[in-house]
């Protein structure tokens, strides 16, 4: 699917949901586990961040925060929930894929259910999460297992977009994984993610230089 078909997609279903967020309002719990790694006045990234549940709750633990987003729809619901919870996140309106991730930007770059991207997008998105890291800079991952497709809880139909520890493991070979775990769990993320997930978490650490 390209660009312009994502766009399209994403934005009907944030659309459709009206003013419910579809995958809710509170942050991803695998993303909230991490917060003793979090240190107030540090940069993040939070690729393709939908309605900004994830991006609002990090500039909650004082981050600065900027998040892509391909869907204009889901950043104006964003920019309202970053509002009503009165923090400022750098909103960009912009494809995960083909996004000029800036070199050694971020402290943290995060990625909470990006599967959209088939193995060509993911390998440019992954590459550019890894160059955006600064040296010392964590990666935070979550994602479904293609068990998931035997839940149907949420997620990709598309077995080629869902992720296994061994493949997030090559994917980020560069990087010292401190974390790497696949797991079940039931998610309550709105009625986008409810019940039942097969899931896979990773943190990684860029080497310091």
């Amino acid at each position: 699917m390209n660009a312009h078909e994502q766009e399209h997609m994403w934005s009907t279903r944030y659309r459709d949901a009206g003013e419910d967020y579809v995958f809710g309002t509170a942050p991803n719990r695998f993303l909230v586990g991490q917060a003793a790694l979090l240190s107030s006045g540090t940069t993040a990234l939070s690729v393709a961040d939908g309605e900004g549940r994830n991006a609002v709750w990090l500039a909650e633990q004082g981050l600065a925060v900027t998040a892509t987003e391909i869907s204009p729809v889901a950043l104006e619901k964003a920019r309202k929930l970053a509002a009503g919870r009165r923090v400022e996140v750098d909103f960009v309106l912009a494809d995960a894929v083909s996004w000029a991730y800036p070199e050694a930007a971020f402290d943290f770059v995060v990625a909470v259910f990006i599967q959209f991207a088939d193995p060509a997008q993911r390998a440019r998105v992954f590459a550019g999460m890894q160059r955006a890291l600064k040296p010392g800079g964590h990666l935070i991952v979550q994602g479904y297992t293609p068990r998931q497709l035997e839940y149907r809880t949420g997620g990709p139909s598309a077995p080629e977009n869902l992720y296994t520890a061994d493949m997030l493991r090559t994917a980020f070979a560069g990087l010292e994984i401190l974390h790497l775990q696949e797991y079940e769990d039931v998610l309550e993320e709105g009625v986008g993610h409810k019940g039942r997930s097969a899931l896979v978490g990773l943190v990684a650490r860029r080497p310091a230089a």
